[in-house]
């Protein structure tokens, strides 16, 4: 007599293990940047698109994220689009033994035009952004560069703030 148990357990799947968001996201934007495919990047990360959509509408920092992989995803499309240009594919030819090397990319320069726009934009806001944190940068270290030169001149208490010598000269 067969084992009734075991047959039912090999016909059942086993129930989606529920990944947290930190988890999901993660996988998520990594297969995100890798095929600028929503859905492939969904379906990997085992999730729905619309909660990959949700939580884009929801969660400020993942939004940016999610347009940082997009614009990665494009970088390595133009890369592909370049080296498919420079070098082709080889497809098969009819009746022939050898392949015919092809230079057909009209639907990869269509994808890449239509989202050209929206990736510049991202890159130009990050860029921007780069910049503030340079500058942000370069003022603390001036600043702390002034405090050090502040604290090493001596002071005479008999003469007033505006006579102190500040640039070391009297």
């Amino acid at each position: 007599m067969a084992e009734p148990s075991s047959s039912r357990r090999r016909g059942r799947k086993a129930a989606p293990v529920k990944l947290s968001f930190t988890k999901w996201s993660k996988i998520f934007l990594s297969e995100l940047a890798a095929t600028s495919n929503v859905t492939a990047a969904a379906g990997r990360a085992g999730v729905c698109t619309s909660t990959a959509y949700e939580a884009r509408r929801h969660n400020s920092a993942f939004n940016r994220a999610w347009q940082q992989a997009l614009c990665e995803g494009y970088d390595h499309l133009e890369m592909e689009l370049l080296h498919r240009l420079r070098t082709g594919e080889v497809k098969p030819a009819s009746g022939a033994k050898r392949g015919v090397r092809a230079f057909d990319n009209a639907t990869a320069f269509r994808l890449l035009a239509a989202h050209r726009e929206s990736a510049a934009r991202f890159r130009a806001v990050r860029n921007n952004e780069d910049a503030e944190a340079i500058v942000l940068s370069i003022n603390a270290k001036l600043e702390a560069m002034r405090q050090r030169r502040l604290a090493s001149l001596p002071t005479d208490p008999e003469l007033p703030a505006a006579d102190q010598v500040i640039d070391g000269q009297p």
